[in-house]
């Protein structure tokens, strides 16, 4: 299990960031921790990974077309993670965003760090 506890004497590099949260990584700690909806979390780079797929697989059309009386949450729990997230729609699809910005910049970087550093043959 993750230690839940959080060092602020850490540097954190910001990843993305959007009005409604903000991920960051500590090189340091090799984590990458999450502010969003009043809660920061840690998670290693496997359960960023699972917690993508895990948003990335909830069915943000069929919520909204759903006309039964139920509410409107998502509980998202990730096995082997000690966080788990309760949104409604509208979180769902500002986390959605957050996390597709985020590795987006992952991307970014991976091709700019490539195209500085590749060996020339």
């Amino acid at each position: 299990m993750q230690n839940s506890t959080i060092d602020i004497s850490t540097p954190w590099a910001e990843v993305f960031s959007t009005k409604n949260g903000s991920i960051y990584q500590s090189d340091s700690e090799g984590c990458w921790y999450i502010d969003f909806s009043g809660k920061v979390a840690r998670f290693d780079y496997r359960c960023l990974l699972k917690l993508k797929k895990a948003i990335y697989n909830l069915n943000i059309e069929a919520l909204l077309l759903n006309s039964k009386k139920s509410a409107d949450l998502e509980i998202v729990f990730i096995c082997a993670c000690d966080h788990c997230y309760i949104l409604d729609l509208m979180e769902i699809i500002a986390f959605k965003e957050l996390l597709e910005g985020t590795f987006v910049m992952l991307s970014l970087n991976h091709i700019i760090h490539d195209c500085l550093y590749r060996i020339p043959a």
